[in-house]
């Protein structure tokens, strides 16, 4: 884990002798003790956190060295910081820690501070010391910036800490922070030059991103060479300004209906209030900042409440402007993201908010739909309209069909949008099919980032896929699951198109691309790429798609891809069977005999489909056994193919499993004779060939395994047809009489051989007495499945009640 010098330096670090260490410790103290530190005192701090680190005990150190190193808490050095913090949290501390000790608090002295807490009363108390903080002036030597930082952290794991008056305290803050900082430069802006009078000296104001003055209140994206304290607690205070809206503003309790009428009434005469306050002062003063008498009435949270929503929709119509360089262009799509989930939680705690905030949101959005470079601002966007767009009463589709339908199949390669997208689908299961429930149309569209990005998105569409299985796109999506690698090909040819000249000789993966731009295949490419469920379960030439294909099978996308769709096919077959009637079931049932041959051919894959396929062919069969004779004609024809004995072992097995344990009267009372008659006869015809011939050219020979399941099943079926018993036994005496010659060519191994013979005497000698054989091969359900613990007509119920009452009596 380590490397050598590495190792060396820890173990000498916990072989220190303690008179050595006392003589660095008094070393320690005379470097401390020198106004300036250089190197030398940052070579003995990192030696003494290795020493107090590298020990499995807490060592006390010297009070006066506790006290130095304690000291350079509030060194100027950040680094000096970083290491007396480091240092103090991995000693015994000895002495009793406040914010008295240091001067200004920073956030490496705040960490200590709260390393000593204990119980959420000590925690309460350290909170109480912070807010205390916060009234003092800087002048006083406290600094401000680092407080609001620890107390997110505070409240984030612990939010019980503060009382009903710290909450409103720091709401009135945040107020002043938010709405009343200052609106000129900090020091050491102003150039200085020759004309030094008064009015050279007074600051210059701040300014928009554009460059322009800026005439209205200091925001995030105001601009200055330097800030004021104020200035920098209203960045701070916007930052944490969500997560305490989400901690402390809880949505209206109570008598809601009369509350919300009187906010809304409050809210209408506010705007009025407001406007008319901006035609008599004619300032520059926007509506958002024109604050009415009447707002300054309210309680502390919703007066919070509602310089938050000022504040957003300033930012807003701060993103209007052009930024000059990028770095801000980025800033402002941040600002929206932060701006816009702000008012989504406003709204959310006063509904009366939604009629003003709506008018900006809509506008927001039909400024930035065209562009997808804001794709992550529209997405809080989205958001909104899913929570409020019922409330305001606005058609919300073309929102949907922008998230559902460019997202991803634009955007489908740029992964931070994927897990955005998908952390959006998963927070609003429950509203999207409430509210929204077309999205589960957009299921071919939302599996391009699966196809795309697999292995990272895996556990995303884990918990998304059973919302997405529902009656009407069952047998869609199965078939599109299964076509995932060849989705992920196509992807990867989609972009190569558009980025290779049509000539280029030397590409990779020639034929797939070309093939991509030819006309006469463009339509099974677009089925895969299509956005939307509908236009059909899947396409008719899938083997001609595979073949184009088939170079594309060895590419790290694709092969990664094809990993995760047998676990996608788990979650989607435990979901299916929760909403869909016996006639779906039959259909997919279908679809596995149909698609086990229609598979690109990449390697093992084929073999984990099927192994799929057969685990849950046999649960459905179980929930639903009448699925068995519904589909007979189809399993029959399956199974009475030799080639699939080779080449499907896995699934063909399962399915002649299937066909000997349900095709019975008990299971359902459609099944007759004549048609266990023809079961057993495909069975026959099929166990007969493949043990009187030899493997096709380059095949193995037939798995044990297959034999004995035919030869059980077939058993089977004769114990409920008794004129069937004796071509079972003409069968497996024959088998017997043709082993004893010694190695037979379609089994290669002696022990597999012996396996298969001894199999079949013990069916033989069941058969012998055929009532005897029914009830082994075919118990009824009292035996296989006892309810012995349920039924008042056994004496098990009372033999269980009387230890019972002895237990419980004891």
């Amino acid at each position: 884990m380590y490397s050598q010098g590495s190792e060396s330096l820890i173990r000498q670090a916990r072989d220190i002798e303690e008179s050595e260490l006392q003589k660095f410790y008094s070393r320690l103290i005379k470097v401390l003790k020198v106004k300036e530190h250089g190197h030398e005192t940052v070579d003995s701090l990192q030696r003494l956190h290795l020493i107090l680190s590298a020990n499995k005990y807490s060592r006390q150190l010297p009070a006066e060295l506790q006290k130095k190193v304690s000291s350079l808490l509030s060194s100027p050095v950040e680094q000096l910081q970083v290491l007396s913090s480091a240092v103090l949290r991995e000693s015994s501390l000895g002495l009793e820690y406040n914010q008295k000790n240091f001067s200004p608090l920073n956030s490496h002295a705040a960490a200590l501070l709260l390393s000593q807490v204990d119980s959420r009363t000590d925690l309460s108390s350290y909170c109480t010391q912070l807010l205390r903080n916060l009234e003092n002036r800087q002048s006083e030597g406290l600094s401000l910036t680092h407080t609001l930082p620890i107390l997110n952290s505070v409240i984030t794991h612990s939010p019980d800490c503060l009382t009903e008056d710290h909450v409103t305290f720091l709401s009135k803050k945040f107020v002043d922070w938010l709405r009343y900082a200052s609106i000129t430069q900090g020091g050491g802006a102003s150039s200085g030059g020759f004309f030094t009078g008064p009015r050279s000296r007074q600051p210059p104001p701040i300014t928009e991103l554009d460059g322009t003055v800026s005439g209205d209140f200091f925001t995030v994206l105001c601009v200055g060479q330097g800030f004021t304290e104020d200035q920098w607690m209203n960045v701070y205070s916007f930052s944490m300004l969500r997560h305490w809206l989400l901690t402390y503003h809880s949505v209206s309790n109570g008598n809601s209906t009369v509350d919300t009428v009187s906010r809304l009434q409050h809210s209408l005469s506010h705007s009025f209030s407001n406007d008319d306050r901006s035609e008599v002062d004619g300032s520059v003063v926007s509506m958002v900042s024109a604050t009415s008498s009447s707002s300054r009435l309210l309680p502390p949270k919703e007066r919070l409440r509602e310089k938050a929503f000022q504040y957003c929709q300033r930012l807003i119509e701060q993103c209007d402007r052009k930024a000059h360089k990028k770095t801000d262009t980025d800033l402002q799509k941040a600002c929206l993201v932060e701006a816009v989930c702000i008012l989504d939680c406003v709204c959310s705690e006063d509904t009366s908010l939604v009629y003003r905030t709506f008018p900006y949101i809509k506008a927001l959005f039909g400024r930035l739909s065209s562009d997808l470079s804001f794709a992550r601002v529209l997405l809080p966007v989205a958001q909104f309209y899913l929570n409020h767009g019922e409330v305001a009463a606005v058609d919300c589709d073309v929102v949907w069909k922008l998230v559902f339908g460019r997202f991803p199949a634009e955007l489908f390669n740029d992964n931070f949008l994927a897990h955005e997208l998908l952390r959006f689908l998963r927070l609003n299961l429950d509203n999207l099919k409430f509210r929204v429930p077309q999205y589960t149309h957009f299921f071919p569209n939302l599996l391009k980032m699966l196809a795309w990005n697999s292995p990272a998105l895996v556990d995303e569409f884990v918990d998304l896929m059973p919302s997405l299985v529902t009656a009407g796109t069952a047998v869609e999506l199965l078939h599109t699951l299964l076509d995932l690698p060849c989705l992920s090909a196509t992807l990867v040819l989609q972009l190569r198109a558009a980025s290779l000249p049509i000539a280029e000789a030397g590409a990779r993966g020639l034929v797939p691309l070309e093939a991509f731009r030819n006309p006469s295949f463009r339509g099974l490419f677009l089925f895969l790429l299509r956005t939307e469920a509908g236009t059909g379960d899947t396409i008719d030439r899938l083997s001609t798609l595979h073949e184009l294909l088939a170079e594309a099978a060895d590419w790290p996308r694709v092969v990664r891809c094809a990993q995760i769709v047998p676990v996608m096919l788990h979650v989607f077959f435990n979901a299916v069977i929760k909403v869909a009637d016996e006639q779906l079931l039959a259909h997919l049932i279908l679809v596995i005999l149909e698609r086990s041959s229609l598979l690109l051919n990449i390697p093992s894959y084929s073999k984990e489909i099927h192994r799929v396929f057969s685990c849950h062919l046999l649960n459905l069969c179980k929930l639903h056994p009448s699925l068995v004779v519904d589909q007979s004609h189809e399993l029959l024809e399956f199974a009475g193919t030799t080639t699939n004995v080779y080449n499907k072992e896995e699934i063909y097995t399962h399915v002649v499993w299937v066909l000997g344990e349900y095709l019975s009267v008990s299971c359902d009372s459609r099944c007759s004779v004549n048609l266990i008659t023809s079961c057993f006869e495909a069975l026959e015809a099929v166990l007969f060939e493949i043990t009187s011939s030899t493997p096709p050219a380059g095949g193995s020979c037939p798995a044990p395994r297959v034999i004995t399941t035919l030869m059980s099943a077939m058993a089977k079926l004769a114990s409920r047809s008794h004129d069937l018993i004796p071509r079972v036994s003409l069968f497996l005496s024959k088998l017997r009489t043709v082993t004893r010659g010694g190695s037979v060519a379609w089994c290669a191994d002696e022990e597999d051989l012996v396996s298969i013979v001894t199999r079949g005497e013990e069916l033989w000698s069941l058969l012998k007495t055929p009532g005897v054989a029914q009830s082994v091969l075919t118990p009824p359900s009292y035996i296989t499945e006892p309810r012995w613990h349920r039924d008042t007509n056994m004496a098990m119920p009372l033999r269980l009640r009387l230890l019972t009452h002895l237990t419980h009596s004891q």
